[in-house]
């Protein structure tokens, strides 16, 4: 048999990632982030683009040398189909299609929050099916029923923003700079995660809202400010890490809830915001609690790479699961 050589391709939002697998293998796994948003805030999608465009061949070029692979042994090619932001799709897409086309190989069309839960599989330990996933990014607040590699079912979402949003708001409110998320779990570590506390809302079932929490936090901040104008600067670690516990526990009720309603001991996190430090930590302490078999992905599969797409890809092309040329990017392309 043949080695299994395929190169991934993900650009769904502001970071160009390029990976190539081998028999299962991550053999390179090249990232070049863009930091042309940090004056604006967030993401600007036409930058974004743009700068996609110019990082794109020095990446694949990189993990071509870094992985030691000639273009023609590619079995095939591999890109992020969505969700994400349309025109960062489209620079992915096209090259994927273009390169698989030049070479005569298979196109691999792989959903950008699958290969969230599928980066569980790079590395040892890896979950057993059924098993839930907590998918949480800047985009995205899910609890994934995962029956199989191409089985999931959303069993909880969130109602309006996700929890990476509320991170990123509340730190633009306290004028940390972006990315906020990061930065706030950093400067959370010399606080004390009980100190306030913001009300929430509480939706049925295992859904989610944050942007109660919000809004909460900013009446609060305001009126802080009203008795001591330097609230913020004299309590910021404080402050940080509160509103990161309030998040974290909103997210852990509803994980706890859907693992006694299914029954499930196998219990997993995904997306940017599994690399949150307080999330990794409480969810540790719900594992003994519990007796969970929990799942973290390593650091560097946790935010946007290219490395999930291609253990994604390797497991279509296992099962015959191959793309179309005539294929248009999904910037919001369901799990489901």
């Amino acid at each position: 048999m043949s080695d299994r050589i395929l190169l991934a391709i993900e650009t769904s939002c502001d970071d160009t990632g390029v990976a190539i697998i081998k028999n299962g293998n991550i053999l390179a796994n090249v990232i070049s982030t863009q930091t042309v948003h940090e004056q604006y805030g967030g993401v600007v999608p036409e930058l974004a683009s743009r700068d996609h465009q110019r990082n794109i061949v020095p990446a694949v070029t990189q993990a071509f040398k870094l992985a030691n692979i000639e273009k023609n042994q590619l079995s095939a090619v591999a890109y992020t189909r969505g969700p994400g932001l349309l025109g960062s799709l489209l620079v992915g897409a096209s090259f994927a299609k273009a390169l698989a086309l030049g070479l005569q190989v298979p196109i691999i069309e792989v959903n950008h929050m699958e290969a969230h839960i599928l980066a569980h599989f790079i590395d040892e330990p890896r979950p057993l099916f059924p098993f839930l996933c907590l998918t949480v990014s800047g985009g995205h607040t899910q609890i994934v029923l995962v029956k199989d590699f191409f089985e999931m079912e959303v069993v909880g979402a969130t109602q309006d923003d996700a929890v990476g949003e509320a991170f990123d708001k509340a730190a633009k409110m306290l004028e940390i700079p972006y990315p906020g998320g990061p930065l706030l779990d950093k400067i959370a570590l010399a606080g004390d995660h009980t100190k306030y506390s913001f009300p929430e809302v509480d939706m049925q079932g295992l859904n989610y809202s944050f942007s109660g929490i919000k809004t909460s936090f900013l009446y609060f901040l305001r009126d802080q400010k009203k008795i001591n104008p330097d609230f913020i600067t004299e309590n910021l670690p404080d402050i940080c890490a509160s509103m990161q516990a309030c998040l974290v526990e909103i997210l852990l009720k509803k994980l706890r809830r859907a693992a006694k309603e299914f029954g499930i001991k196998e219990v997993a996190i995904a997306g940017g915001v599994s690399a949150n430090s307080w999330l990794r930590l409480k969810l540790q302490e719900e594992a003994v609690k519990y007796r969970w078999n929990i799942y973290i992905p390593a650091f560097e599969y946790c935010t946007d790479n290219a490395a999930m797409i291609a253990i994604a890809a390797h497991y279509k092309f296992v099962h015959g699961k191959f793309g179309s040329q005539k294929a248009s990017p999904l910037p919001r392309w369901s799990l489901e």
